[in-house]
């Protein structure tokens, strides 16, 4: 059953199959950003965000008992939905493959900000466009972790105005194929580094990786895995194989969440600021001159 508002606001679905079921053919136009909402931190903000990038569509998955501000009703579509499910991203993003054939698709999670190069004064549609250009149909996204430099003052450790990151401790390994006796797959690299690095006796191994193909443009049969990684490989490399291509950046305290949430880790620590901690600008040329994201041959 749809729960609709008035005509100014945006109808709120009760399911993510009655929202593609009856409002696919809003889908034949993108890109389409997808906000996995896990918890009440900063879910307008981040919504916000990715509304003034430019996204044609901005889905917001959430669960019910969760509250929209207004201004975000006319706006954002709202769909009921169990984030903490088992398997939950992955039956989001496939369902909306199925009904989006061709079109770009970003997912992210509540607390979570994508930059691209020079997004302050270019749309993300402008971004795509080239991206398109360039024979590319994914597009590599680090996650760099972002965390409140005052934990007493935000014990959740997530702050806007006081936001760090870590400027240095990253790094990439070559990516085996295990179907082919463990050798390093063309052009794909798993990448570690920020809070899952720093603090990897807190982190299960098969999370560590800071790497997501979060956009990427919807084809028949596509799938996406629990890795954040595709069925079709060459969605899963960083570059073409005759230049380096854009990548992009999302800034994330769901790491640092995380940590200060669960019990095995929130008493260890006091403090995520470290000698190589800086404040966030929430500019993309900090990221740039960071070397945490490529402009390729975009300028």
């Amino acid at each position: 059953m749809t729960r609709k508002w008035k005509r100014e606001n945006l109808m709120h679905y009760a399911s993510l199959d009655q929202f593609l079921t009856q409002q696919k053919p809003l889908l034949t136009k993108g890109p389409i950003a997808i906000v996995l909402v896990e918890d009440d931190v900063e879910v307008d903000t981040t919504l916000r965000h990715h509304l003034q990038q430019g996204f044609v569509h901005v889905l917001a998955l959430m669960p019910a008992i969760f509250d929209l501000p207004r201004d975000l009703h006319e706006t954002v579509h709202r769909v009921d939905f169990d984030v903490t499910r088992e398997g939950a991203t992955q039956i989001a993003v496939n369902a909306v493959i199925d009904a989006a054939p061709g079109q770009w698709i970003y997912y992210c999670y509540n607390s979570e900000y994508l930059f691209y190069p020079f997004c302050e004064t270019r749309a993300v549609t402008e971004m795509l466009a080239f991206h398109t250009e360039e024979r590319r149909d994914a597009m590599l996204t680090y996650i760099v972790d972002l965390y409140a430099d005052d934990l007493d003052t935000n014990p959740d450790a997530v702050s806007l105005e006081r936001a760090h990151l870590d400027r240095s401790g990253y790094y990439a390994l070559a990516r085996p194929d295990l179907a082919n006796q463990g050798h390093p797959k063309d052009r794909q690299l798993d990448f570690f580094g920020g809070l899952r690095w720093r603090y990897e006796e807190h982190v299960p191994a098969a999370r560590r990786k800071i790497d997501r193909i979060a956009i990427f443009k919807a084809a028949p049969g596509l799938r996406l895995r629990e890795d954040h990684t595709f069925s079709i490989e060459e969605y899963n490399t960083y570059a073409c194989e005759w230049h380096h291509n854009l990548t992009a950046t999302i800034c994330s305290f769901r790491t640092a969440k995380a940590l200060k949430a669960n019990p095995g880790s929130r008493y260890d620590i006091h403090t995520f600021k470290w000698h190589n901690s800086a404040p966030f600008e929430w500019h993309s040329r900090q990221l740039l001159d960071l070397g945490l994201m490529e402009p390729g041959q975009w300028f």
